[in-house]
């Protein structure tokens, strides 16, 4: 298969700066097991600060497996065990004195589907940020409610009526209500698991724009099915195929010059 059959996947934009970016988490031989079963096999993956990394292959690959193991939601599954090191910020995140809860307004998740609590727009975002005590006061709160909705790009279109139910809002407006509570309480990794899979294509052209912008910001890792969209958001993509790393690079370089023949094969449409 020649480069010229495959290169029309791939539409992103190089960024040149990616090789100089720190790295943010840091996987060195994970391995996964629910029960009896491997799920995981020596999973070793670096994930770039300021950047998107796509997490891409077919499904039941452990894609989403590998990435409930950044923020300990593993943890939540009764019979799971984890083994080797999982390090955010050069400390391992599965040590014993690191709080779950605390990890996890570090390295935040967006869902596959939207799931917007039964409360107003205001309280869905302000929610975390009143758990976790982060406003001074009711003036505190507002800016970052509100500066959270702007990031996400959804402060226009709901500021008139942020007392309405966040379920009252469209599919792509609740993901994007998700992806507000998940900045407001300042993490520096977004987690998202197939987070436009259930959008319309102008709903997903609207996430696909905002993780640019915020990338400028997190470490945002994604999982998705779609290659075209791995190919337009990510810097970095990582092919995951029964259960292991299959191959790690540059985005650009994953979709029109793969090293593994299992990579071609999938985004050529061989198998998937």
């Amino acid at each position: 298969m020649s480069n010229l059959e495959i290169s029309p996947v791939y539409s992103g934009t190089k960024d040149s700066a990616e090789e100089d970016r720190p790295t943010k988490i840091s996987a060195k031989d994970v391995c996964v097991f629910y029960g009896d079963k491997q799920a995981l096999f020596d999973i070793s993956l670096d994930l770039p600060d300021n950047s998107v990394t796509s997490l891409i292959g077919p499904s039941g690959c452990g894609k989403s497996t590998f990435l409930r193991t950044l923020n300990r939601m593993n943890d939540t599954i009764d019979g799971t065990r984890i083994t080797g090191d999982v390090q955010l910020d050069g400390k391992n995140i599965y040590a014993k004195e690191i709080d779950p809860v605390l990890l996890r307004a570090r390295v935040g998740i967006v869902f596959q589907k939207p799931n917007p609590f039964p409360k107003s727009i205001y309280e869905n975002v302000a929610y975390g940020v009143r758990i976790h005590g982060i406003a001074k006061d009711a003036q505190h709160m507002e800016e970052i409610v509100h500066g959270s909705l702007e990031r996400a790009g959804l402060l226009k279109e709901v500021k008139d009526r942020i007392d309405e139910p966040g379920t009252s809002l469209s599919g792509g407006q609740q993901q994007r209500l998700c992806i507000a509570r998940a900045i407001a309480v300042g993490p520096e990794v977004i987690l998202m698991d197939e987070p436009c899979s259930a959008l319309d294509p102008i709903a997903t052209a609207h996430i696909e724009e905002l993780l640019d912008e915020l990338r400028q910001n997190f470490c945002i890792v994604i999982v998705t099915h779609s290659m075209q969209q791995a190919a337009r958001v990510s810097q970095k993509t990582a092919f995951f195929h029964l259960g292991e790393l299959a191959e790690t690079g540059p985005t650009e370089k994953i979709f029109t010059n793969p090293d593994d023949q299992r990579t071609m094969d999938y985004i050529t449409g061989r198998f998937g």
